[in-house]
């Protein structure tokens, strides 16, 4: 026994580094990716990152960047002080982070005595369902999350062996560490409670009294993400309304959903179809009748199987839990669906397959046919995320309803001047989702390029009676009246832009009140105006003009 201990302590180096390279090698496309969807505001045009006051700014002003995660935007201020926009250093730390994930997993698998623990951290490490964690700079959110996460876990597990204070101390500060990275981590004392009584077979007062300061933590955390993501994110309207009984059966599917991607990741998109719960009637409760069954059936069999089966079961859905329907968060505009969503939460099915696999003969063959597989199909999802216009018109190859995909690239062809082009892809958005205000937006402004001012009038309107919280229309709105020399209805609809996008700054709102101010001949408004767009914009040479005029 000995003897075998110290071969496998002595091979361990070994091991961990094979487990980095393996990382490395399967997420190699991760290096050659660009920066996508929200990485503008996450990065390429957060003004947070530029220097010392927007580094405070970060940790002490609700709404100076997207969410309040101030370790992930600490770790992207440090990298623009090293790296300033260049895509491949902060790619390059998110496969690291990643790598060091996979071996937090293999360290914790090994002192909780399970079978198959390399395997499983080979396997979390090069699954292609955690390529879009990995390739897109933004979900730095969940690879630095899941590494205080699983340090905590392991801390914790150090406290639940030897009552070591200290570290139950570490344990809660990593928590807390894991919530200010991203608050889906505040199930980590629910998991605490699974792995006790997957150990012990029951769950004492002993085992349930530390994990209620964890608990208490993650509950003020979610609460803050969660009135963030109303009231500053703008999760809000038709598009998250879904009653108890949607919201029930979308989490039944999401589940199944999210299994099913482990088990045959194929196809894997990055926004998949949005459901529609409202059309399922009772047949949408059969995915949630299947999960409910499959709990009791293995409570029934933990004597004959073992705990393992159900601890995985209950860990992979408690840890989806936040991810499920039940609170609103903006992706569910798009899709009730995301890889990236199950980062942690695919932990309890492959650990549960690496330790069945472990005890079969035929592991080896198995193992190697599995990792050499599964890094083919990473290596193949990660040429997506090159660029946002690869992204989206990969995502309308394999879909193409995704309304989101068919505006976007309408986008980038308007902003190259390829306006005639990019209308096809508005109206496409449109008759996919009639609801959808972005797309009028930007058809209105295809159509006021084309001196077609009153339809694009009407489409900017069409757009805020969809959304009247979205600031951009109301700005485009603006423009145009002014241009028919509207100019009260002008400055009304840039004041609401300013409000609507507050905290945030709205540099070109501002120059746009500052100027029809100007024309309506109230100078002192006018230069106040037009003082705050310099302020806010300071490198606008539009702005300082403006104002100089203004001020003669």
């Amino acid at each position: 026994m000995a003897q075998r201990e110290n071969q496998a302590r002595n091979r361990a180096p070994w091991a961990a580094v094979a487990l980095v390279l393996l990382t490395v090698v399967a997420h190699a496309g991760a290096f050659r990716a660009g920066f996508i969807w929200d990485d503008d505001d996450y990065v390429t045009e957060n003004t947070a990152l530029h220097d010392l006051h927007g580094l405070g700014r970060i940790w002490f002003e609700l709404g100076a960047v997207p969410q309040y995660y101030p370790l992930v935007h600490t770790t992207f201020w440090i990298e623009h002080q090293l790296w300033d926009d260049h895509a491949a250093g902060y790619h390059a730390v998110n496969v690291l982070l990643h790598a060091a994930n996979a071996l937090l997993l293999w360290t914790i698998m090994r002192r909780l005595g399970l079978s198959g623990c390399w395997l499983a951290a080979a396997i979390f490490a090069v699954h292609p369902v955690h390529a879009e964690s990995v390739a897109w700079i933004t979900e730095r959110k969940n690879v630095l999350s899941g590494l205080f996460y699983l340090s905590s876990l392991l801390a914790w597990l150090r406290f639940d062996d030897e009552e070591d204070r200290r570290a139950y101390l570490s344990s809660l500060a990593l928590f807390a560490c894991a919530l200010l990275s991203k608050t889906v981590t505040a199930t980590l004392p629910a998991a605490f409670l699974v792995i006790a009584w997957w150990r012990r077979g029951t769950l004492r007062r002993a085992d349930i009294l530390p994990t209620l300061p964890f608990f208490a933590l993650g509950a003020a955390a979610g609460a803050l993400t969660s009135w963030m993501e109303r009231f500053y994110v703008g999760a809000v309207g038709g598009d998250w309304a879904l009653s108890f009984v949607e919201r029930f059966q979308v989490a039944g599917r999401a589940v199944w959903f999210y299994l099913g991607k482990l088990i045959w990741p194929h196809p894997l998109m990055f926004i998949y179809p949005r459901w529609r719960p409202a059309t399922w009637g009772t047949a949408g409760f059969v995915w949630l009748i299947a999960a409910v069954a499959t709990l009791a059936a293995l409570w029934a069999l933990r004597d004959r199987v073992g705990r393992g089966p159900l601890a995985a079961a209950l860990f992979f859905g408690l840890t989806l839990g936040p991810a499920l329907g039940f609170v609103n968060v903006y992706p569910m505009r798009f899709s009730y669906v995301a890889d990236h969503f199950q980062y942690l939460a695919s932990l309890g099915p492959i650990v549960l397959a690496a330790a069945w696999i472990a005890r079969q003969s035929w592991r080896p063959v198995a193992a190697g046919v599995a990792l050499a597989v599964l890094t083919i199909l990473t290596w193949r999802q990660e040429t997506i995320y090159a660029s946002e216009e690869t992204l989206w018109r990969k995502t309308i190859e394999t879909d193409p309803n995704v309304f989101i995909a068919q505006n976007n690239v309408g986008g980038m062809l308007l902003n190259r001047g390829r306006g005639n082009e990019a209308e096809a892809y508005f109206r496409r958005a449109i008759a996919i989702e009639p609801t959808y205000p972005e797309a009028y937006d930007n058809l209105g402004i295809v159509l006021h390029d084309q001196g077609r001012i009153d339809d694009a009038i009407a489409e900017y309107r069409t757009a805020v009676r969809l959304d009247p919280r979205y600031p951009i229309v109301h700005n485009n709105l603006g423009i145009a009246v002014a241009e028919q020399g509207h100019l009260d209805e002008a400055i009304a609809e840039f004041r609401e832009a300013l409000r609507l996008k507050r905290p945030f700054a709205f540099p070109k709102a501002q120059l746009n009140l500052g100027i029809a101010l100007l024309k309506q001949g109230k100078k002192d408004e006018a230069v106040a105006a037009l003082r705050e767009a310099v302020r806010v914009a300071p490198n606008d040479p539009e702005a300082a003009n403006a104002l100089r005029v203004a001020m003669r």
